[in-house]
């Protein structure tokens, strides 16, 4: 289960110990800890979790019993992306293990990624498990990667391991377990408070190509 605390002024998500994956509760739990970073007038957002996993990104089981309402599920798992994308604080992914498939399209939603260096893979693997990608989630994935690394991630399902995905600048930096919500600490504390309205509207228009897609599913 999702649980949010904080760091002085910086609120950390932790998404759970187990798979992580977006089930319906489960985003709307997120959801909900989102406005609550906001209401208690949170400087930044750090993301994490307490597993082997940061997410697993889809819910296929409850797709599969639920599949008449894959329309509204795929709409929900876009709209809290493009939450994040242009979420009105500062925000920093700290992955732990593995993000898979919209779990790692959530980690590439926030503005800067650490990924722990030994362990855990980042990977898109829609390709390998005939699921094409949305037109919002390759909006998404394109505003936040190169072109090179895009077509790396999109057309082959490679996993990047810590850094591998360095290198192709998937996250900003690599570090230790121990010191990685550290990390993603440091990259939000100096950045101090921003005026959210300004900050969201900041994003809002440097995404919007992607919003729109995210938000047209």
């Amino acid at each position: 289960m999702p649980t949010l605390t904080y760091h002085d002024k910086i609120a950390v998500l932790d998404l759970g110990g187990d798979e992580n994956r977006f089930s319906p509760e489960f985003l709307d739990q997120i959801g909900a800890h989102l406005d609550t970073a906001v209401a208690d007038g949170a400087h930044a957002l750090v993301t994490t979790a307490s597993g082997k996993f940061y997410s697993n990104g889809l819910d296929l089981d409850w797709l599969s019993a639920n599949g008449e309402r894959a329309e509204w599920y795929v709409a929900q798992v876009q709209s809290l992306l493009a939450r994040v994308l242009t979420f009105e604080l500062p925000t920093a992914a700290a992955l732990p293990g593995h993000a898979f498939g919209a779990g790692a399209m959530l980690a590439l939603a926030h503005d800067f990624r650490v990924m722990r260096a030994d362990r855990g893979y980042f990977c898109l693997p829609e390709v390998d498990i005939h699921i094409p990608f949305s037109r919002g989630m390759a909006a998404l994935i394109q505003a936040k990667l190169t072109p090179k690394a895009a077509v790396a991630s999109m057309t082959t399902g490679r996993r990047f391991g810590g850094p591998d995905a360095l290198a192709h600048d998937i996250v900003d930096a690599t570090t230790d377990l121990d010191t990685l919500t550290d990390t993603a600490l440091g990259m939000l504390t100096p950045l101090g408070a921003k005026d959210p309205a300004t900050l969201g509207a900041i994003k809002a228009t440097m995404f919007a190509d992607a919003v729109a897609a995210l938000n047209n599913a």
